[in-house]
């Protein structure tokens, strides 16, 4: 859990070129010059400071993760916190504005964190405050715990569907444990994998990340009552082969979220 922002210490983005930051802008290892060019190219983006904070350490600098594609850290744009995404010196990606633009794409259904801006090795986010999926589940107690989680898991499957009707695919819901934070409400994020080049499979890669033997699943089945595996499966193979509502409708009311 992060402070509180006010209390956040900020690092001048003119000095994200000394060590130990410049491991973090980047990462895992780069020439004076390529770390330059990318502090030039933070400041053309407005970001003033960098506060390194969160639950991933690289390099015993803090920040909020790391993925294959790149690093992300709570930074400032102006008067607001941003999330900075960071690509990765050894990533296969040449750049990130293919991942903004398909976030923008999740963006103008309300699903992801609000692009903000891009550049070749940035990109910068909505910041969005909460816990991940397993930790919040986990963290659930007393009176009206089922009610809240069948609640948040009924808006993931929301997201989800309106991402197949788009034919974007996220590309990593299978392990959606990694991909959902849950502040004010739950919030898909990380969409490096994500094309509209393929088959959709939010929901279902989603509905399986949740109920069916994940570590996740384990949890959720000790707050609320689960169908049996093979009632879901019957369901999503008939909403994997037609993403209709009336077949998405019908899954909802097999998980028993069509009242929530």
């Amino acid at each position: 859990m992060l402070p509180l922002l006010m209390d956040l210490s900020l690092v001048p983005t003119s000095r994200l070129g000394q060590e130990p930051y410049s491991h973090v802008l980047a990462y895992p290892k780069a020439t004076k010059r390529e770390i330059t060019k990318r502090v030039l190219e933070l400041k053309k983006l407005g970001i003033g400071s960098v506060a390194f904070e969160g639950p991933t350490v690289l390099n015993n600098v803090a920040v909020l993760g790391k993925g294959y594609v790149g690093v992300v850290v709570l930074a400032r744009q102006g008067k607001r916190y941003v999330a900075l995404k960071i690509r990765r010196i050894d990533s296969s990606r040449e750049e990130l504005q293919s991942e903004a633009r398909l976030l923008r794409l999740a963006n103008e259904v309300d699903v992801g964190p609000r692009v903000i801006d891009s550049s070749k090795n940035f990109m910068v986010m909505e910041y969005v405050k909460g816990k991940k999926i397993i930790d919040w589940v986990r963290e659930l107690n007393g009176r009206g715990s089922a009610a809240k989680l069948r609640s948040t898991i009924r808006k993931v499957l929301e997201d989800c569907h309106s991402l197949d009707k788009i034919r974007l695919d996220h590309g990593e819901l299978s392990y959606i444990h990694k991909h959902i934070i849950v502040g004010r409400l739950p919030c898909i994020i990380d969409f490096e994998s994500a094309s509209v080049n393929r088959k959709t499979s939010n929901v279902t890669s989603a509905t399986q990340g949740i109920f069916i033997g994940s570590g996740l699943s384990s949890v959720v089945k000790k707050i609320i009552k689960v169908p049996s595996t093979k009632q879901m499966i019957k369901s999503l193979k008939k909403y994997k082969h037609d993403q209709s509502r009336e077949n998405f409708d019908e899954l909802l009311q097999v998980l028993g979220l069509n009242k929530v």
